[in-house]
């Protein structure tokens, strides 16, 4: 991964989490990371955990961020977040996944955040 690409990803996630905590969100985890991957943010809102995947974008080229979230992307993040609960103890908690789209345009940054954006998948 190339320097500005880790950057962009790390002010992706300053982002995310500013805009998260705004929302009540309580940040658990940062950049998580188990023998199964990673995950971006884990937070609480309320009871419920939140594993947060974020996507950042400088433009819209590429596509939206949010459809960089495919099927197997989801099947990881299922993956860790069952791997993450069970560690915890928390199999029971209510649980979802969140994207959150960061758009680094220039000047303008902007957070729009995608709740409940999928249901874990069959792994």
């Amino acid at each position: 991964m190339t320097r500005e690409k880790h950057d962009k990803g790390a002010r992706g996630e300053e982002k995310a989490c500013d805009f998260l905590q705004g929302q009540g969100y309580r940040i658990l985890e940062r950049n998580y990371r188990c023998r199964l991957g990673e995950i971006d943010i884990i937070a609480r809102e309320g009871r419920t955990v939140v594993f947060v995947e974020v996507k950042a974008r400088s433009s819209g080229r590429f596509g939206l961020p949010q459809e960089a979230v495919g099927p197997r992307k989801r099947r990881r993040m299922t993956a860790i977040a069952l791997h993450y609960l069970q560690s915890r103890g928390w199999l029971g908690e209510p649980a979802r996944f969140d994207v959150a789209s960061v758009g680094l345009d220039g000047g303008q940054e902007t957070v729009t955040l995608f709740r409940n954006a999928f249901d874990a998948v069959e792994i």
